[in-house]
């Protein structure tokens, strides 16, 4: 979500007149998209705010905005702690940010914004997109759950969702721009279609999504297990470019934190949407998010927690350990870990997953699989002469191009898997067959997509009109971030 938004925030000072800075030292504005799930998210923010301070003491004219969630979160508190920040905006006036530095620039002192409803939908919102073979489409903003440990609803509002034709209208332009991969995103993407009334909305828009042109691949981000229903686990299985992926969030394995946490299932029921999902998925590759150490964890508790990562076998997992969030609930709770006990069970699960993983990943060897070629996910590329590439279940396959050449991030190559690792596979047995594809010539010649169609006027949400308007013509720009023009 914060990448989506990134990506609105670049295009909006684009289309305000503003560069991209090719050295990050040298732009005359740097803006901040912060997250606010762990406390890290503050120290990192105020740490880079301090490292800026002399470059604008030397430099009064250079401008610093902060926005996202801490943003939402702290408000002022970001020009107290750090006075020398010129805008601070919010989660629900990303599309104000141009005007906020002007203003700040004009009026010489800081400029602080903080919508409380949703103003803009930001998909509407010109974008500078960083791939020319992916793209995000948000189809709905905030959550309407209530989990104990996050601030997200807080600061994000409830669940609004686009129409599903504003979405598939994005969808159809970045495919007709060559884009090969859409991911739909959301805070909670399957209760999608609450405001319409809908509870089928999000595998219709799946299987919608399966009829554009083009369109090669689909991924979601976020489901929660409450809302996944039957409905989109058949979408997911009949609809040819949806993915054999899906991202699961457990949080834990434990019934009793899963009631602390105020999520809306117990463990039995999470394996049970696996076990439907790998029925008529049977290839599907299972990611999760666990939490270490909420507060009250027993030692069963984890061990809960270790039994379901056994049984439900996932591909990979997020492992956290429990952040405390002012303004949550959780925060409040008795019975807070130490920071030993929280890091000696992080360590155990760790160790559990890496072996899981590694187990999974090794049946994959002998397979053959399609890669959608990608950039900068393969740090260690350049040393080992290797390209790197994304499975359509979403694994990171890294892989010798042999005696193939000119392939691009955004072409599409088959491979033999020879080893699995805990985090990717490998394939150093040559391509097997390489398709160049529009993507890779827009990569290839610095090209991007020209962005979402654009509405004018206030957003699109909830169920369509009768009539709906036509959507006014496309509007997208390249990168920014940097000085006026």
């Amino acid at each position: 979500m914060n990448v989506h938004d990134s990506e609105r925030m670049a295009g909006l000072l684009e289309d305000a007149g503003y560069a991209r800075a090719e050295d990050p030292d040298t732009a005359d504005v740097v803006v901040f998209n912060t997250c606010a799930v762990r406390e890290n998210a503050d120290n990192k923010l105020y740490g880079n705010l301090g490292h800026l301070r002399p470059r604008k003491v030397a430099n009064p004219d250079m401008q610093i905005a902060v926005g996202g969630c801490l943003a939402q979160k702290d408000r002022d508190t970001i020009t107290r702690r750090a006075p020398w920040v010129d805008v601070v905006f919010g989660t629900h006036n990303v599309h104000a940010l141009p005007t906020l530095l002007e203003r700040a620039r004009h009026n010489d002192e800081a400029q602080v914004e903080i919508a409380e409803a949703l103003e803009v939908f930001p998909s509407t919102l010109p974008a500078r997109r960083d791939s020319a073979y992916a793209g995000w489409v948000s189809i709905s903003v905030g959550c309407n759950n209530t989990c104990t440990f996050c601030i997200v609803p807080s600061l994000r509002g409830k669940e609004r969702d686009r129409r599903p034709g504003d979405v598939l209208a994005e969808v159809q332009t970045l495919a007709a721009d060559g884009v090969l991969e859409v991911t739909l995103l959301g805070q909670n993407v399957n209760a999608y279609g609450s405001d319409m009334g809908d509870r089928q909305a999000f595998s219709k828009l799946l299987r919608a999504c399966g009829e554009v042109e083009g369109l090669e691949r689909v991924r979601f981000t976020s489901p929660h297990p409450r809302d996944f229903t039957s409905d989109v686990i058949a979408a997911m299985a009949q609809t040819p470019n949806v993915c054999p992926q899906l991202h699961m969030p457990l949080q834990s394995g434990s019934d009793d934190v899963l009631r602390r946490m105020r999520r809306s299932y117990r463990s039995e029921r999470f394996l049970s949407i696996l076990a439907e999902v790998r029925e008529s998925i049977p290839h599907a590759a299972i990611t999760t998010d666990i939490i270490v150490g909420f507060p009250g964890e027993t030692e069963q508790d984890f061990a809960d927690t270790l039994d379901v990562v056994e049984r439900a076998r996932f591909a990979a997992a997020f492992t956290f350990q429990y952040s405390k969030r002012p303004g949550t609930p959780a925060a409040d709770l008795p019975d807070q870990l130490p920071k030993a006990v929280v890091q000696e069970r992080y360590e155990r699960l760790v160790a559990l997953q890496e072996r899981i993983s590694w187990e999974e990943n090794r049946t994959q060897e002998g397979t053959v699989v399609e890669l959608l070629v990608s950039t900068g996910e393969g740090r260690k590329d350049a040393a080992t002469a290797r390209l790197t590439g994304r499975a359509r279940d979403g694994r990171l396959v890294h892989f010798a191009p042999g005696t193939a050449t000119g392939i691009r991030p955004g072409d599409v190559v088959t491979v033999r898997i020879d080893r699995g690792a805990p985090h990717h596979l490998v394939a150093d047995g040559g391509v097997l067959t390489h398709r160049r594809t529009r993507a890779g010539d827009a990569a290839e010649a610095g090209e991007r997509p020209s962005g979402a169609p654009t509405t004018l006027g206030l957003p699109a949400f909830g169920a369509p009109a009768s009539e709906p308007a036509p959507a006014a013509p496309s509007c997208g720009v390249p990168a920014t971030t940097g000085g006026p023009r």
